[in-house]
């Protein structure tokens, strides 16, 4: 049943009036219910691309930091990757401190409204918490990243913001390859510490994964631009439509360019499809098209866009991720009829977060779990009518922990769908590596770089995010970057 912000406003008023400005044990602290994110009522988002969770109120974020124990050994701290002092931001969004818990978290981290929204706090810092533990379950821990989504945007809001001040100018110049999360970090850091910074990015718009990947549902543009801005402020330049492998080698960036050092963020672009046939037929996406065409290009603002909307009424989207999630969410709002996602084990082995799982039911996904695709079958035109699909159960733990589906024999069934995305994964742009000798890169095809520093086998190129990890996560791909930074920084002061 959904339930409106008033009414949950409401209820951490009620929370405050009891709990706030007496001291509190920890005892009493576990008896703070947690406040539930506000959201659009279902009925009403799946008509629109705005954002779905709507943010705590200021009622809301100081009943929910109550909730934190503030335990001496930090056990969240260990759970992020950038090592962001929760405790001590937590402690000043009690207080109704924002603008101190939004310098805490920049101590550590660049992008806490984007965090905030898209990090998997549940596998991550929320993990750790002594509160999810007492309660033996970690969607019961205390609501790190809404709290961090609610000072981020306090802060932006109210124009509270202080630019990242840059040190004397070294006369270094360093390139950027990619403007994602990654891309965004080192840059960040390399122009602090006083270095020239271009950012290259292949796309019109800045941003990555940010905002080509992830749509304005869950992530609105205007937050990520906002970051670029404050790149920009900074002195970083930003060289849009620059598609480096192409435009200009790593080779021409180093030895005609007069660049110093190079970081390659470039990502992991490259869909995986099936292996399945009819792969080829009219209907048929990889996740990473059909969510460009939407979150980058606009299709659904008809009238507006130039971008054609393919006109779908079945859609069947084949994976159990994130963007799985996504591109069925995003079918939902550009009129599709039915929708469902296929995946071959259970709702437990989903790598999905949860909270995106349940967004995506109340909309009135579909899912059809322990089914596997076999075939795609068309019309005389080539359009997708169809695909054969076979059902499964699991079988023994595979290689990653989660049991394998094996096929039941016999099970084949062919289902009505005229549209099919496919949200398997993607592998690392093979660009780069194409185009520049000496870069080694692991049978994925992801850079090999060295642990510690992240630089890669060719000197002075360094690398971070999905290029090394595959597909990963947007704190993951910032921990890099800074990573990055720091070893590159090191690197210039002996150049």
């Amino acid at each position: 049943m959904h339930v409106s912000i008033e009414a949950l406003d409401a209820q951490a008023k009620e929370v405050l009036s009891k709990f706030e400005n007496v001291a509190l044990t920890p005892k009493d602290r576990g008896q703070i219910p947690m406040q539930e994110m506000p959201t659009q009522d279902p009925q009403v988002r799946i008509t629109n691309m705005q954002e779905v969770a709507l943010g705590y109120t200021d009622n809301q974020v100081r009943a929910e930091a109550l909730r934190c124990l503030q335990c001496k050994n930090k056990p969240c701290i260990q759970g992020c990757p950038v090592a962001i002092d929760i405790p001590s931001f937590i402690a000043e969004a009690a207080k109704g401190e924002y603008g101190k818990a939004v310098e805490v978290i920049k101590q550590s981290s660049l992008l806490p409204s984007i965090c905030g929204r898209v990090c998997p706090q549940e596998s991550q810092c929320q993990k750790y918490c002594t509160v999810g533990k007492i309660h033996k379950d970690v969607e019961q821990s205390v609501s790190i990243g809404r709290i961090e989504r609610f000072v981020a945007d306090f802060a932006r809001e109210n124009e509270t913001e202080t630019i990242p001040s840059v040190a004397p100018d070294t006369n270094k110049k360093v390139a950027i390859v990619g403007s994602g999360p990654a891309g965004i970090s080192a840059a960040a850091d390399l122009r602090r510490a006083g270095h020239t910074v271009v950012m290259f990015e292949a796309l019109h718009k800045a941003g990555g994964v940010l905002v080509y990947g992830i749509p304005e549902f869950r992530l609105p543009k205007k937050i990520v631009q906002h970051e670029l801005d404050n790149l920009k402020q900074m002195g970083v330049e930003i060289r849009r439509n620059y598609l480096v492998g192409k435009t200009r080698k790593i080779s021409d960036l180093m030895e005609k360019d007069g660049f110093d050092a190079v970081f390659v963020g470039s990502g992991a672009g490259l869909p995986k499809f099936m292996g399945i046939p009819g792969e080829n037929y009219i209907g048929v996406f990889s996740a990473n098209e059909y969510l460009t065409r939407s979150n980058l290009m606009k299709a659904y603002d008809v009238g507006e866009s130039l971008t054609p909307l393919f006109d779908s009424q079945k859609v069947a989207v084949f994976g159990g991720g994130n963007v799985a999630m996504d591109a069925a969410r995003t079918a939902k709002r550009l009129g599709a009829g039915e929708v469902s996602i296929v995946y071959r084990r259970t709702e437990v082995e989903m790598p999905a977060r949860k909270e995106e799982v349940g967004h995506a039911k109340e909309e009135g996904i579909d899912f059809m779990f322990l089914h596997a695709p076999l075939e795609i079958v068309a019309d005389d035109q080539g359009r997708v009518n169809g695909v054969k699909m076979i059902t499964c159960e699991l079988g023994e733990p595979d290689a990653s922990g989660r049991r394998s589906p094996v096929e039941i024999p016999g099970s084949e069934k062919m289902y009505d769908f005229d549209t099919v995305i496919v949200a398997i994964g993607n592998t690392s742009n093979p660009l780069i590596k194409a185009t520049t000798d000496g870069i080694e890169v692991n049978k994925r095809g992801n850079f090999i770089v060295n642990e510690e520093t992240c630089e890669t086998t060719l000197p002075g190129v360094y690398a971070g995010g999905d290029i090394v990890l595959g597909a990963a996560t947007v704190i993951l791909a910032m921990g890099q970057g800074r990573k990055a930074a720091k070893a590159m920084n090191e690197y210039l002061s002996t150049k």
